[in-house]
């Protein structure tokens, strides 16, 4: 039996188990999340806005920057199975449990438990990384290319409809026990049910790929790297549209701060926000995986970014808190389409024999200015105020729109059989 019958033999066994994967680790990913409660929990610990954009720099920046060094790894590896479950691990479910300790140490020292919290989630993000490229490579391994839509689409809207569960649950959980117990309390029903995750995915049957041409033994291939970019005209002209349409990206972090604070809100309101959040989520990962696998994720991605401006004019022009649920839904459905299209597109610029070239090098470019974005929102609130951050993030936004609506062709049409 050859390695496609193999892989055609397990397909259900495998969309299964990793259906289970992406769904616990979902729920579990609410019980920290990431846009809500991790800055809430930080804002009662400093009231730095830089470490708020740290933050939000580690989430955007985090699992895209470790992915080009390894890539060549990933490349000579003939089991891309051993990188999410052997290392990831290590690099990606302890610094959760971590995180339980970080939420102790605010008893006996804020400032530490505020350096701690963000190396656990560095630690965590980071991790993700070193480990993203094997995972993706395995995905599309595993999955035909116009199955892949509705595979993420189904695992993203089953896992969000877990994270709505979760984050009323962590809602509960931090309106009535005291601080910080409630925090430790909520990491570590992440951390739980982020180890029954992985557990689904050590079940994936990955088979060997069959003996090829071995890409050298470097961190980096930076010749094949300059091939790509010289060569490939389209992918060149698609990052340049994901670098801008990241710099959209810089008012993210910032929405539950600023809602609470403009509105003077209970912190309790944190869960209805997670869970307009997720609902937006789920709704996106269903509309937005059928329509890529129909008409392709270059169209998904350009819409996204019309919804990211919409959003942020809705903002700009909010007259109550409640109009920041709408903003929050847009949010959640942008940020599920841009991680659904945004992994499965890089695959259709490319053939299997270089996608982890392609793969690193798309997140990781993207990624330094994903990371830069909030950085510099942090600085724009700093010096000016929130209309002019949403105003920024806007006009980049809409920049990137018609950047990939009229600088990039539809990659599809090149590689049918990715």
């Amino acid at each position: 039996m050859n390695v496609q019958d193999k892989i055609n033999q397990d397909l259900r066994h495998n969309y299964f188990v990793t259906f289970l994967d992406g769904t616990f680790f979902w729920l579990g990913n609410s019980f920290f999340a990431e846009r809500t409660i991790l800055p809430l929990f930080i804002s009662q610990l400093t009231d730095s806005t830089l470490a708020i954009g740290i933050l939000s720099a580690l989430v955007a920046t985090g699992t895209m920057l470790p992915q080009l060094f390894t890539a060549n790894w990933v490349q000579r590896s003939p089991v891309k199975k051993m990188f999410p479950v052997n290392i990831g691990f290590f690099t990606e479910r302890l610094p959760i449990i971590a995180l339980v300790l970080a939420a102790w140490m605010v008893t006996w020292s804020k400032p530490a438990a505020l350096i701690f919290t963000l190396v656990c989630f560095g630690w965590f993000k980071l991790g993700i990384g070193v480990v993203a490229v094997g995972w993706q490579d395995m995905v599309a391994k595993l999955f035909p290319m116009r199955t892949r839509g509705r595979f993420f689409g189904t695992t993203f809207f089953v896992g969000t409809v877990a994270g709505i569960l979760g984050a009323s649950g962590a809602a509960w959980v931090l309106d009535n026990y005291p601080f910080p117990t409630n925090y430790m309390i909520s990491f570590g029903l992440g951390a739980v049910f982020m180890m029954i995750s992985w557990g689904f995915l050590a079940l994936t049957k990955e088979p060997a790929d069959p003996p090829k041409i071995i890409p050298p033994k470097k961190s980096v291939d930076w010749k094949k790297i300059r091939e790509v970019l010289k060569e490939d005209t389209n992918f060149r002209r698609y990052i340049l549209a994901s670098i801008i349409g990241a710099m959209g990206t810089m008012a993210v972090g910032f929405l539950t701060i600023f809602t609470l604070n403009q509105w003077q809100l209970p912190i309790s309101l944190i869960g209805l926000f997670t869970t307009f959040f997720l609902c937006g989520q789920a709704v996106g990962s269903l509309g937005f995986g059928w329509l890529a696998d129909r008409y392709g994720h270059k169209l998904v991605l350009e819409i996204i970014n019309l919804l990211s401006a919409f959003s942020l004019v809705i903002a700009l022009l909010a007259k109550s808190p409640q109009v920041f649920y709408l903003v929050f839904a847009l949010q959640g459905a942008y940020g599920a389409a841009a991680m659904l299209s945004g992994i499965n597109i890089v695959f259709e610029f490319c053939t299997p024999d270089v996608r982890p070239t392609y793969i690193g090098l798309a997140n990781t470019a993207i990624g330094i200015f994903t990371g830069l974005a909030p950085l510099i929102g942090g600085l724009i609130i700093d010096q000016f105020n929130y209309t002019a951050l949403f105003t920024t993030a806007m006009v980049f936004s809409l920049a990137a729109y018609f950047a990939l609506r009229f600088g990039v062709a539809e990659p599809r049409l090149s590689h049918q059989s990715t």
